[in-house]
């Protein structure tokens, strides 16, 4: 490939402090409990059901990149989506609750902490820690599908101002708008179409997550062990339409130079990373997002005084050799 110059390059970062939210990106948006949530679309559509939504980077990966961020006592509602969907824990104290009426199972994750949840089930989340916390979240697919609500959300949605129509969108008649002649609002899921829903225990539930301190460095990388988090070698091993690996860089580390025949997305957990290429170097942080080109010879460098935790979301289920320089 072309070296790309420092402008080309600086359009597939996002910084975490530039992220732009929607605050009724969904049905339950204005519902007491849920009204506080800010979602992000960072690659890809996503599901967000109001068209406003704004996507930072719209080039199709192979997969969605998100964000939630709520405040303490916050409540993502019971849903259910048709593809992976994996969160990271970035900040906060989460819990994870299944089942359409919350009672299969419940799990607390902390920062570092990965939990990739199964298709066809219902779960919602919860801020439960003290202070606002953050989820960078991963979808499979370029069209990750609809969201599934259970039907106690639609109804106490009602009222509210937000209206979802069986297409999809999402109409606001509080600000104005009106649902369009012969186009319908969603309708609760009735018993037997929930029935045909799984249900996640909570020994299931354990086995969907890999704790932070459980990532153990395992896999050889671009001259830097990796940690193995979703793919064939990994803890979590079904196929996700991506894999994901976690890097550590210590004071003075640094990868080879290399690229790859995937795309790949990084995210920095903490810490600080240069990424280096031949004409420039940008410099990443807590809880930016970066999508390297695929055939770009690049190398990642730690910065400062702290190690420098990375994310790496790359294309397709099957690892693929790393390019050498």
């Amino acid at each position: 490939m072309s070296i790309p110059d420092a402008a080309s390059l600086s359009a597939r970062l996002v910084r975490y402090a530039d992220l732009r939210p929607c605050t009724t990106a969904f049905i339950d948006a204005r519902t007491p409990g849920s009204n506080r949530k800010e979602n992000f679309t960072i690659i890809g559509p996503g599901v967000a059901e109001n068209p406003d939504q704004h996507v930072h980077i719209g080039e199709p990966h192979g997969f969605n990149i998100g964000g939630a961020r709520q405040p303490p006592h916050c409540v993502n509602s019971q849903h259910s989506h048709e593809t992976a969907e994996v969160f990271a824990v970035f900040s906060g104290t989460w819990a994870f609750t299944m089942g359409v009426d919350k009672k299969d199972s419940t799990i607390i994750l902390k920062p570092g902490d990965v939990i990739s949840i199964p298709t066809n089930c219902f779960r919602g989340f919860e801020n439960v820690g003290t202070d606002t916390g953050f989820l960078f979240a991963v979808l499979g697919g370029d069209d990750p599908g609809r969201v599934t609500w259970a039907p106690d959300v639609i109804e106490r949605a009602r009222g509210h101002g937000l209206v979802l129509l069986e297409n999809g969108a999402l109409v606001d008649t509080a600000a104005g708008r009106t649902v369009p002649p012969g186009m319908r609002p969603v309708q609760p899921l009735p018993a037997e179409a929930l029935s045909s829903f799984d249900r996640i225990d909570t020994i299931a539930l354990e086995t969907c997550v890999v704790r932070a301190d459980r990532a153990v460095p395992q896999v050889a990388g671009a001259g830097m062990p990796e940690a193995a988090l979703i793919g064939p070698d990994a803890p979590l091993s079904g196929p996700h339409g991506f894999i994901l690996r976690r890097l550590v860089l210590t004071p003075g580390d640094g990868t080879d130079l290399h690229a790859r025949a995937e795309v790949e997305v990084l995210f920095v957990m903490s810490g600080t990373a240069a990424l280096r290429w031949d004409g420039g170097e940008l410099h990443l942080g807590p809880g930016d997002t970066f999508s390297v080109p695929k055939g770009l010879m690049h190398s990642l460098h730690q910065q400062g005084q702290d190690d420098c935790i990375l994310l790496a979301v790359r294309g397709g289920d099957t690892p693929l050799p790393v390019l050498a320089a």
